[in-house]
């Protein structure tokens, strides 16, 4: 089994526990945000959303320098259109991810802007640090969100309080 096989159950487990909490999002409170240095509401859903196309550049280019990428286009603030950029987004990442060859992983990988490093690794740990994890972790603000609001939170790594998957 090569590298890409072995990363490809957690990368749909991810995934598929995003695209619910995307679903869970309270559309109609685009301005909250649980503290003044938190991003609101609708910078937050959307970042979530556009971010597996950060894992598809991580993959299949050997840097991105943001000053020269051109502007980004941050998704629409609504239900169906979140989840259809996260889903295509997935589709594309997913199909990056299965070809990836081994030899990939270990070559460099660089993020900057304007030339100055923000990143610097293997392609391995870029995918990790800079997609994966970077996606977890504003998946988790995004639960925070969601709990501050009443809205459940999906199961995780093992039940929620508000989803016991029978238990």
């Amino acid at each position: 089994m090569n590298t890409s096989e072995l990363l490809l159950s957690e990368f749909d487990e991810e995934m598929k526990t995003t695209r619910t909490t995307l679903e869970r999002v309270p559309f109609d409170k685009k301005d909250f945000a649980p503290h003044p240095k938190s991003m609101p509401l609708d910078k937050l859903a959307p970042h979530v959303a556009e971010l597996a196309g950060f894992g598809v550049t991580i993959l299949t280019t050997p840097e991105l320098d943001f000053s020269t990428s051109g502007p980004r286009k941050r998704p629409v603030f609504e239900s169906d259109a979140l989840l259809k950029v996260f889903d295509e987004n997935v589709t594309k990442a997913r199909s990056a991810l299965m070809n990836t060859s081994d030899d990939a992983w270990t070559e460099s990988w660089k993020l900057s802007y304007q030339g100055k490093k923000i990143f610097s690794g293997s392609r391995f740990l870029a995918y990790r640090q800079m997609f994966l994890n970077h996606l977890v972790h504003h998946r988790a603000q995004l639960g925070v969100y969601l709990r501050l609001n009443g809205k459940p939170l999906p199961a995780t790594y093992g039940p929620s309080a508000d989803d016991k998957m029978g238990f």
